[in-house]
């Protein structure tokens, strides 16, 4: 190969480098212009099948989750099912008690007096409808939320903590910033788990919670807001609600895995907190960023 070949070569890597940082820089300027006018703190990790697509801003920040808990949750107790602790099909007692009032509960509504019900069931309420009464339920049966957050300790994610449930993060405004996570850490987590290379879970776990998250029936208005209709994305969400004195939003976020019809992927984690603006503007500050992100990756 001669020298004059090198040359060429090397040229021509370094104006592809550009290209792509140029491209990159065009859609962080994107993504800036739909938060700098907005009154919150946004977080936003987007990563791309090829590695040289990453962007991330506020991206190690920590954003309390909210509901977005709920997926790891979901994968702990897929984790126990495949050691064998655990089945899907094993029936769990909920009593009407603990179908507190307070609680959005999609199986309260369903089993208005308590019930025995099936794990792939609680999950699947607890992922798709982002059931309250059901995600403290699987806590149970892990026995605290830290095994929550110690199972993922285990795997390497350390920017991430659980420390209580549902009732008491309802129960308390400010407790909920136990429960946490960064933009680049979702985004980490969801990358690693749809992946699976190092078969995490069992083929039949997988396909399970997978179908589940594409599934998922909340937060239409989201990443999904703006996309095509038919476009598959698997996802979750989270919301505090707003402080019933300062008129603060902590929390609105979603996170999940963009399926693009040329056949790639992009994965997203957008939070938004310390936010006075509308629920509307909140979740259109996550649609307009994942439609952004959809328009890059199509035209790269």
């Amino acid at each position: 190969m001669t020298k004059y070949t090198l040359a060429a070569i090397l040229t021509l890597f370094i104006v592809s480098i550009q290209g792509y940082s140029q491209k990159m820089e065009t859609l962080r300027h994107q993504i800036e212009g739909i938060i700098s006018s907005k009154n919150a703190t946004v977080g936003v990790a987007i990563n791309g099948m090829d590695t040289k697509d990453t962007l991330s801003i506020n991206g190690q920040r920590h954003f309390p989750m909210q509901s977005v808990f709920k997926f790891p949750i979901a994968l702990t107790i897929l984790a126990e099912v495949d050691k064998g602790h655990l089945t899907l099909d094993q029936k769990i007692d909920i009593k009407k008690s603990q179908l507190l009032p307070g609680l959005w509960s999609p199986l309260r509504k369903k089993y208005p007096e308590g019930g025995s019900i099936s794990i792939d069931e609680i999950i699947e309420y607890t992922v798709a409808l982002s059931d309250n009464v059901g995600c403290d339920a699987l806590l149970r049966l892990l026995g605290q939320p830290q095994a929550v957050e110690r199972y993922f300790a285990n795997l390497g994610f350390t920017d991430f903590a659980v420390k209580i449930n549902e009732e008491v993060m309802q129960g308390n405004w400010d407790l909920q910033f136990l429960n946490w996570t960064t933009p680049k850490e979702a985004n980490r987590i969801l990358a690693t788990f749809y992946k699976d290379d190092n078969n995490l879970l069992s083929k039949e776990s997988y396909d399970f919670i997978w179908d589940i998250m594409k599934g998922t029936k909340t937060g239409k208005k989201r990443l999904r807001g703006h996309l095509p209709e038919e476009t598959v994305v698997a996802h979750k969400t989270g919301w505090s609600g707003k402080h019933k004195e300062t008129g603060i939003t902590a929390a609105v976020n979603n996170i999940g895995i963009v399926f693009l019809p040329n056949g790639e992927h992009f994965t997203i984690s957008v939070f938004v907190s310390e936010s006075s603006e509308t629920l509307e503007a909140n979740e259109k500050i996550i649609a307009d960023i994942s439609k952004a992100a959809w328009d890059y990756f199509l035209e790269k």
